[in-house]
């Protein structure tokens, strides 16, 4: 993978696979919401409501996978200094921030008529709401540091200290009394993967999720395209004042 660590080599990569992105993002979240919408039946206990799951829980996955890639692309920025894995960190964080504001939007929605009220302290809301914080505090850093490179730095920082919010988020309905129900989808009885959602509702739900994983890598390979372009551009004209 280091290969594609070349902006031209990446960006070679990027317009090879961005169509078959688009396709299957398309395809995927398109018949995924179809089905969850119009084919899947309603829940015995939470009726016509069960349908935000669609959206809801593909966003929470999202919302976590993605500070998973700005963690993992800030430790290689730190430590090996690369440009382009500074520019994925800061690329993927508006793009996080927006799956877990629907996913809050989205769970406020879904909390009304199953727990009546939108908002409670429950720890996964809370520890959801706090990934929304790191979040925009991450992108204020980078607007906040005019030197590229310390505003890099600063930011890897921030965001590796709060990775430690992930498995918080993950693992709150089983460390606390929490108003979320536990794992449905990867969970396992006697060693082996027992999802407790009827079919009928488990493949609309995959489909949306991976659906909208590959939404969220293709817009992510296009704003890193952006800033390696406005990089360059920055570039071309400080030699051009310089010369």
């Amino acid at each position: 993978m280091l290969r594609y660590a070349n902006p031209k080599r990446f960006l070679d990569l990027s317009a090879a696979v961005l169509p078959w992105l688009w396709l299957g993002a398309a395809g995927l979240m398109g018949w995924g919401l179809w089905a969850g919408l119009f084919a899947s039946p309603p829940d015995y206990q939470q009726s016509e409501s069960v349908r935000i799951m669609y959206v809801h829980v593909p966003s929470a996955w999202l919302s976590m996978f993605l500070y998973g890639v700005m963690f993992a692309a800030s430790v290689v920025g730190l430590v090996w200094r690369h440009p382009l894995a500074d520019a994925a960190a800061k690329e993927a964080a508006p793009i996080g921030a927006c799956f877990t504001a629907i996913c809050l939007v989205t769970g406020s929605l879904w909390g009304r008529p199953m727990w009546g009220t939108y908002w409670a302290w429950d720890p996964r809301l809370t520890s959801e709401l706090v990934l929304l914080i790191l979040y925009l505090g991450y992108m204020a850093l980078w607007a906040a540091i005019e030197d590229r490179q310390k505003a890099a730095r600063s930011a890897a920082v921030l965001c590796i200290v709060g990775v430690i919010n992930i498995p918080i988020i993950h693992f709150s309905v089983e460390w606390w009394n929490s108003l979320h129900q536990g794992p449905s989808v990867v969970r396992f009885e006697n060693g082996a993967l027992a999802p407790a959602i009827d079919p009928s509702m488990l493949w609309p739900l995959l489909a949306m999720a991976v659906g909208s994983t590959l939404l969220a890598i293709a817009v992510l390979f296009v704003r890193i395209g952006t800033e390696i372009g406005r990089r360059r551009l920055a570039t071309l004209m400080a030699q051009q004042a310089a010369g």
